[in-house]
């Protein structure tokens, strides 16, 4: 099947869920949290759609309140429902968001059970990937059975109807057993891969190595698939590699910064997006720079608003944003 007839940019599998996130204190100094759509695969197609790119997501919600709003919220931000399923036993995955004195983020999970794991390999539609041009997924949906077979399977269709492929580790580690379950996992997502978007502690972790050149060195000679690597170093910018090519960008800092929630899903997004205009063989220096300028600047709008699937910023924004027209 030809690009031009397919019905997707980008086909993503993996966890849709509610993010209580802080919202203010009440009147007794406790934290008030605001149920905020997310889960990082569809953070990425939402900043896609804002690019004007296809999107369907593949991915199970409860057959309950906040199952309703995330579809709902989906199809609403652009993206296709038809690869979501709900689940009539098991409750839409929550995830509680605490901010860290030092800015960071503290994760608490309700998903054992949780909606998103109990995605059945049966309930793939190996049609959707197959009409897509790209297939993202991140290590959530490894995390436990049944949705690691269905990962895998949906996988195994992406490769056999030739889509590019990009994983982003996304490690979360309350939701792993030990850290070596996660790392034999994210070692598997490493190695079906074309594209890889990876943080600056994902990436530490992983490889072991401090020094970010030693690490990307690894991942370059541990996985020659992976064709170009995407690396988010939250307020110290971002480094891309492909080709043999490289580019450093800083980051955009500003003061209106309130959390960092959906940031890197706004970057990751917009190097998929550069893939699919520029394919791979044409990233060069100059275009690996463009890329991660671009990508920097949505990331940093985001962190600026609460929650990160409902307010992606538009083409228009960003490029307001980089001219200094903000």
């Amino acid at each position: 099947m030809s690009e031009e007839k397919k019905a997707f940019d980008v086909a993503a599998l993996g966890e849709l869920l509610i993010d209580f996130t802080e919202n203010g204190k009440s009147e007794q100094g406790n934290p008030l949290l605001e149920a905020n759509p997310g889960g990082a695969p569809c953070n990425v197609l939402s900043m896609l759609s804002r690019l004007h790119r296809k999107t369907v997501f593949i991915g199970k919600v409860g057959k309950d309140g906040f199952g309703q709003m995330l579809a709902r919220t989906i199809v609403e931000q652009g993206i296709s429902d038809l690869g979501l399923r709900y689940d009539d036993k098991v409750h839409t995955t929550l995830a509680l968001v605490l901010k860290l004195p030092n800015g960071d983020r503290d994760f608490a999970f309700y998903r054992n059970p949780g909606a998103d794991v109990d995605l059945q390999a049966d309930e793939i539609d190996e049609h959707l990937i197959a009409n897509s041009r790209l297939f993202h997924f991140g290590s959530l949906s490894l995390t436990d059975e049944p949705a690691r077979s269905a990962t895998r399977l949906a996988v195994r269709f992406a490769k056999a109807h030739h889509l590019l492929i990009s994983f982003d580790p996304n490690l979360r580690e309350p939701l792993w057993p030990t850290l070596d379950a996660a790392k034999e996992q994210i070692d598997w997502g490493m190695q079906q891969a074309d594209i890889l978007k990876i943080s600056d502690n994902e990436i530490q972790w992983f490889t072991g190595y401090d020094d970010f050149d030693q690490g990307i060195a690894y991942l370059q000679q541990k996985y020659p698939n992976l064709k170009l690597i995407a690396l988010s170093k939250g307020p110290d910018g971002s480094s891309a590699f492909a080709n043999g090519a490289r580019a450093d960008v800083p980051a955009f800092l500003q003061n209106g910064t309130i959390e960092t929630t959906g940031a890197g899903d706004t970057f990751c997004a917009c190097v998929l997006d550069t893939v699919l205009s520029e394919g791979m063989e044409g990233l060069d220096e100059e275009k690996l720079h463009a890329m991660l300028v671009r990508a920097n600047a949505a990331a940093s709008i985001v962190t600026t608003r609460k929650g990160a699937l409902r307010v992606m910023p538009t083409e228009q924004e960003i490029n307001a944003f980089i001219k200094g027209e903000n």
